[in-house]
């Protein structure tokens, strides 16, 4: 099993974006986690949005502290009592670039079925399609049971 510097344990990384394909991924790496004995690290990518007609954008750390603030509110909404823990981190980037990152040297990653992106009917999104064929680990990907 593979492990990483900072935890002796397995890790799996899960990919959360607020959806509920990722909050089901999460429960379902947990849930994996303790059978594994392994660590749980979630991670939300964050990017700067298009410019608008007008020219406007919202600034970087706003859109970066809105990431963390998002990932940390859906991390307490599916925590319980029970282990293990989940570490969180927000990275900037496309989401598939910063999963495939963040999974380098990880035992497992899971991503949800479908984001919050806009092609809805499709059976994998653009994201969890990218870090399926190109992940150095292997990947679960989870349907919530609204897809």
């Amino acid at each position: 099993m593979a492990t990483t510097p900072e935890s002796p344990h397995p890790v799996i990384v899960v990919g959360v974006d607020g959806s509920p394909s990722s909050r089901e991924a999460l429960r379902w790496a947990r849930r994996q986690a303790r059978l594994e004995e392994a660590s749980v690290e979630a991670v939300a990518a964050w990017d700067y949005p298009p410019m608008s007609g007008w020219g406007l954008s919202v600034p970087g750390p706003e859109i970066e502290e809105a990431a963390r603030l998002a990932l940390a509110d859906t991390v307490k909404q599916e925590q319980d009592d029970t282990r293990p823990p989940v570490r969180q981190r927000t990275e900037y980037g496309h989401p598939a670039d910063v999963l495939l990152k963040a999974a380098r040297g990880a035992h497992l990653l899971v991503v949800g079925s479908r984001g919050l992106g806009g092609f809805t009917g499709t059976l994998l999104g653009s994201v969890s399609r990218h870090c399926v064929e190109h992940a150095a680990c292997p990947v679960v990907v989870v349907r919530s049971a609204g897809t």
